[in-house]
């Protein structure tokens, strides 16, 4: 930016976030870029998948080798298919590839392969719950596009400033779909919400990991501010580089201030695109409008139109998973949770899953949840890597409630499990950790301690109820831990004349 412009953008990066002004309200589109998991990517048979060495995951197609021709991914049809399905989308018979024309280092071919004026879906929703009220966020299109390289910077977080850049075309035609929105988000909460819920879906549906920190789910904010009680929408703002749904809804809430702070000041807002800068929680200009690009879409001439069978949109539409809302639903009707740990649930599809299944086995949806929330989770929260299935976890809690094994114990084994790998049924059976519930071996248990505590024995006698709990600990620590503690607590009364 030149003259004036370079000024107005030193106002607005030293200006603080002010207090929400009600002349104002916000208006919020958001662009998502979900990576598919497929195995392979969208235009070519090299893998997909995360990390590795880089550029060891390359061809002539996707690093835009010359001559080399591109052979579309049905697999990858068929998720983005499955993502229109899942949120009302129309599914359209026909739609065609384009050419996005631009040059930057991590794009080898020098244009990227989109989807332009004809994407595979159009319209639908994605319905939010935001302070216990639900709202419907309407789609504009889903389109599949591929994605391009990656920068690796040196010195400095950036390609501003740094020493020297490498790419990495390992990430690049690896198969994405774009979800855009319409201009429905009114708060920086709305669009957290909106983010946490569309994740809770793909997730759910099996066609995205949703790790943001990743890259594997990716978001841009499109905000502008307009005078309360209007329609008309005002010059907007790009926001990109927010990798959280802590960060969207901070880089939003700040650029809002911003905005506000300007139009009270009488600063002209101008339509650019800013990145977020999560250490200093403020955002940064990229590029302003006389920078955009032009992209130049045109028909890729090296694909078809995709004309969609019937065949592939029914086994798209295969096997839905429930709605993220209606799950949240159950889950406090049904099982009587409280509407935080329903969202839990709602927000971590995997951990449903898993739920669900293990209640087959256990039906006992607090107990269970109980376990998952406050053990299973310590040691994981990637259910895809956890080695305890569903069924051993119900198993193994029957034994815990048919007094086998106490909760310690219980404890102890899990800790075992996670740390050797193995299941928590093996250890119990191969380190003999069961609960003693024998009444003749406890009673003997019971006679060693109280030889050896007369005095705590005689004060209990006289009244100090209180010292029974030490008393049973004892028994405890002799036995290691695997006395059956309330047939414990019962010898002791008796014996003691309590």
């Amino acid at each position: 930016m030149a003259g004036s412009g370079a000024g107005t953008d030193q106002v607005r990066e030293t200006s603080p976030v002010a207090a929400k002004d009600t002349r104002y309200e916000p208006v919020i589109g958001i662009e998502v870029h979900a990576q598919l998991n497929t195995r392979s990517k969208l235009f070519c048979s090299c893998p997909a998948g995360f990390g590795g060495e880089p550029n060891s995951a390359t061809c002539p197609v996707c690093s835009g080798q010359p001559g080399a021709l591109p052979v579309l991914n049905r697999e990858a049809v068929r998720m983005a298919i499955r993502a229109g399905l899942a949120m009302g989308c129309e599914v359209n018979r026909r739609s065609v590839f384009a050419r996005k024309n631009y040059f930057y280092p991590d794009l080898p071919k020098g244009y990227q392969i989109s989807q332009y004026e004809e994407p595979v879906c159009s319209g639908g929703s994605v319905e939010i719950e935001h302070e216990e009220e639900r709202k419907k966020i309407r789609l504009n299109r889903i389109h599949m596009e591929e994605d391009a390289g990656k920068l690796v910077h040196v010195g400095a977080p950036g390609i501003w400033g740094s020493k020297a850049s490498a790419v990495d075309f390992n990430r690049s035609s690896i198969p994405l779909v774009e979800i855009v929105t319409e201009p429905d988000i009114t708060s920086p909460a709305e669009a957290r919400e909106f983010m946490a819920m569309l994740r809770a879906i793909l997730v759910s549906l099996g066609i995205c990991n949703g790790n943001m920190e990743e890259g594997n789910l990716r978001c841009d904010a499109n905000v502008s501010i307009r005078e309360s009680g209007t329609t008309g929408l005002g010059v907007k703002v790009e926001i990109k580089n927010m990798n959280s749904l802590k960060a969207i809804e901070r880089a939003l809430a700040y650029e809002i201030g911003r905005l506000e702070r300007m139009k009270r000041e009488g600063v002209p807002i101008e339509q650019e695109t800013r990145l977020w800068d999560e250490s200093g929680q403020k955002t940064f200009l990229m590029r302003s409008k006389g920078d955009s690009h032009d992209y130049r879409y045109f028909p890729d001439p090296d694909l078809l139109p995709l004309d969609l069978d019937e065949e592939l949109i029914e086994s798209a539409g295969a096997d839905m998973p429930p709605a993220p809302l209606e799950r949240k639903r159950l889950y406090e009707n049904e099982y009587s949770f409280t509407p935080p740990e329903a969202r839990l649930f709602m927000a971590n599809p995997g951990y449903a899953d898993y739920f669900e299944k293990a209640l087959e086995s256990y039906p006992n949806p607090r107990t269970l949840a109980n376990w998952i929330f406050a053990e299973i989770l310590s040691y994981e929260t990637d259910f895809n890597r956890l080695h305890i299935t569903p069924e051993d976890l119900g198993r193994f809690l029957e034994r815990i409630d048919s007094g086998e094994i106490s909760g310690r114990i219980g404890k102890d084994i899990l800790r075992k499990s996670f740390a050797e790998k193995k299941g928590p049924m093996e250890i119990l059976e191969s380190e003999g950790l069961r609960q003693i519930s024998d009444r003749g071996s406890l009673e003997a248990a019971v006679e060693g301690v109280i030889d050896r505590n007369r005095a705590q024995a005689e004060a209990y006698k006289g009244g100090r109820v209180k010292v029974l709990g030490y008393l049973v600990g004892e028994v405890m620590k002799a036995t290691g831990g695997k006395a059956n503690p309330a047939l414990v607590n019962e010898i002791l009364k008796k014996r003691l004349g309590g």
